[in-house]
């Protein structure tokens, strides 16, 4: 098929080079030229595993088309939408984007049946809404609009696409879902049909309950060390129940990134809106941050001395993903105690200095970031980490104390080599 995507950014982007790999023509429609120009030179633009090759053999292959012109629109079997939905001070999430695009949809729709889907995380009546705009500006248009949400995780984005656990589509009819199943042939995955209104639900709802495992496992972590019980333990006999599943249920120092923080509170604010007591979801963003108030708190604890070493900046690793980062949350809070941060990231510093510029110190090494600092906090699982040589960094840090707040050692061997070892829900060592 001819489709077109409207967004180039994580969705947009990583959705359109895998269907350009399976053969289809794909255009991807963005306004900014310098971003354009890169993507067109095969530089993604943002890092996840995979992606850059997969693009650059779309491009040669003359298959994945980047444009800041509509007129692809005109051509296409289906278009996408894929632009930013952000939070609103309120929580709402922020349409406008969503909206002009469909504005811009409609004015270039060809004389041919069209699918105008939508992938971008929109609250439900969205799609709706969309339907409206393009029937306002084109009144004789042959076009459906579906909800096809997308489930991909940054860092497997590209799996994800390609071997989904499930395809979501809702639409008004059976044309409009047949299409999509045609296009969508090339994958794996359950195909999941039904409403627009189902399919919009769906994606929060989803990132809601794996927001709420995650909190909830923290809520276990604070409990496991009020009482003296190892928080692993106690999650392991609770993930062990087929019912409940580990996946996700792992402690930590908060969860973050472009998905979670904004999606919970995009449904918290749709149930109050409609009168629904959202309670159950305030307590999972409450959670969210009161664990990370609780690791700064543990950082002055345990490391009073203020020259410290940072490892990890991502929201999660092998992404440079920064948004609603926790190591942003606490570094602020750590500044405001006049702390010395020296941080090293695999992938995201760039990204970092863009925000906090000189307030703290880059390294490009993992091992430079911890030479002859008073401790070294931990607020990413990137692998180099896990497999670092801990007898090297103890021999880098000044004082062997690690603040950890993802868990990747264990207390009784870092006891057992002479580290002060603070992580979430298990006893200080």
């Amino acid at each position: 098929m001819t489709i077109t995507f409207v967004g180039h950014g994580y969705v947009g982007l990583v959705t359109a080079c895998v269907f350009a790999d399976l053969g289809n023509e794909v255009y991807v429609i963005g306004h900014t030229t310098e971003k354009l120009n890169k993507l067109k030179n095969g530089d993604p633009i943002i890092y996840e595993p995979g992606l850059q090759e997969v693009l650059k053999r779309n491009l040669d292959s003359k298959r994945l088309h980047f444009t800041n012109s509509y007129e692809a629109v005109n051509k296409s079997e289906v278009v996408f939408i894929a632009v930013g939905t952000p939070p609103k001070p309120s929580g709402e999430a922020d349409l406008s984007t969503v909206l002009e695009v469909a504005q811009q949809i409609g004015k270039n729709l060809g004389n041919h049946y069209t699918v105008v889907s939508c992938k971008s995380t929109v609250p439900v009546g969205t799609n709706r809404k969309i339907e409206a705009i393009i029937k306002e500006v084109v009144k004789t248009a042959d076009f459906d609009v579906a909800s096809v949400p997308e489930f991909l995780r940054e860092g497997s984005a590209l799996k994800d696409t390609f071997e989904p656990d499930r395809i979501v589509i809702g639409a008004n009819n059976e044309k409009a879902t047949n299409l999509l199943l045609k296009l969508h042939e090339g994958l794996t995955g359950e195909r999941v049909t039904g409403t627009l209104e189902s399919a919009e639900l769906i994606k929060y709802a989803a990132n809601s309950i794996l927001a709420t495992k995650i909190s909830f496992a923290n809520l276990i972590a604070l409990l496991s060390e009020k009482v003296g019980a190892n928080v692993e333990e106690v999650l392991t006999g609770i993930g062990l129940d087929r019912r409940i599943g580990n996946i996700f249920l792992s402690p930590g120092v908060g969860y973050g990134g472009s998905c979670f923080p904004k999606d919970v509170m995009a449904l918290t604010h749709i149930g109050t809106t409609l009168g629904v007591d959202m309670g159950l979801l305030h307590g999972v963003t409450d959670i969210n941050l009161a664990i990370k108030d609780l690791f700064y708190e543990k950082i002055k604890a345990t490391a009073p001395d203020k020259n410290i070493g940072v490892w990890g900046l991502s929201f999660k690793p092998d992404t440079d993903d920064i948004r609603e980062a926790p190591a942003f949350y606490v570094i602020g809070k750590l500044l405001e105690d006049d702390y010395q941060i020296t941080a090293y990231d695999p992938e995201a510093t760039e990204n970092v200095k863009r925000l906090l510029r000189d307030k703290i110190s880059y390294s490009d090494s993992a091992a430079d970031a911890a030479k002859d600092k008073d401790a070294l906090i931990i607020f990413t699982e990137w692998n180099e980490f896990k497999q670092f040589d801990l007898n090297e960094l103890k021999k880098l840090l000044k004082k062997p104390v690690i603040i950890d707040g993802r868990n990747i050692y264990e207390p009784k061997k870092m006891k057992d080599m002479g580290f002060t070892y603070a992580s979430v829900g298990r006893k200080t060592t």
